[in-house]
């Protein structure tokens, strides 16, 4: 059961998004707050563009059953209520999301590169890929034993370990979850820095400071010279 509650504010648009995994029933509610000036609105349920009827209905709430068996049944399901203003509410149902930011993985030569998936619900399935050129291929670790490592760390965290990093393991790799109503990816980048990489601001900020002592040392033996030159001058003059 999943609810909405609209408070009858002119334009008023809310969303829900609802993880659906496997075939269930779900029950999606539109309820108008008590204190709303919105009295007696002309309800409509729509299912993408498509018209449908409530099956059910109290005083300020309006709520539609819909039985998910396959993928088809997924998609947008909207409440508008119509008054003096109109207001909606969007239910989103979709495929369980695997979470977390899109952002690079960035590691050095030699060492793990290490990726989680993690999702709300238990898939039945996870598979990670790498990418060659524009297509997946599936990461097998029984082929791979010492490159990679793929860890469950529960049903719903899935692990990928990358060992002895080269570059030539820079790229794309995704991870899959697979739900009996569809799957979901998400992508990964993996960067490899060489080890000398950080000794880079060291050595530029060390060459700046060396330029910086050279020139002060230049310019005081340039400055004692001119002195010194001045002086011989002067006491020619004088003789």
């Amino acid at each position: 059961q999943y609810e909405i509650v609209l408070t009858g504010v002119s334009g008023t648009a809310l969303q829900k998004n609802v993880s659906v995994g496997s075939p269930t029933k779900v029950e999606l509610t539109c309820k108008l707050d008590e204190n709303s000036n919105l009295k007696n609105p002309q309800v409509t349920w729509k299912r993408g563009s498509e018209t449908i009827s409530h099956t059910s209905k109290t005083q300020n709430s309006w709520t539609i059953q819909v039985t998910i068996s396959d993928s088809s049944q997924l998609g947008s399901y909207s409440c508008i209520l119509k008054g003096e203003v109109e207001v909606s509410a969007t239910f989103h149902l979709q495929v369980p999301k695997i979470e977390g930011k899109e952002r690079p993985v960035i590691t050095y030569e030699g060492d793990v590169a290490v990726m989680v998936c993690k999702t709300e619900n238990a898939p039945m399935a996870w598979t990670w890929y790498m990418t060659n050129g524009t297509e997946l291929v599936a990461i097998n670790p029984s082929s791979h034993t010492n490159k990679f490592r793929i860890k469950r760390q529960s049903a719903s965290v899935n692990r990928l370990e990358i060992l002895k990093l080269t570059k030539e393991d820079i790229g794309v790799y995704w991870c899959e979850a697979a739900f009996r109503l569809g799957s979901s990816k998400r992508r990964f980048e993996l960067k490899v820095l060489s080890i000398t990489a950080p000794l880079k601001p060291f050595v530029a900020v060390v060459a700046e400071v060396v330029i910086l002592v050279t020139t002060i040392a230049l310019y005081e033996v340039y400055s004692k010279k001119k002195e010194k030159g001045e002086r011989e001058f002067d006491q020619i003059e004088q003789l």
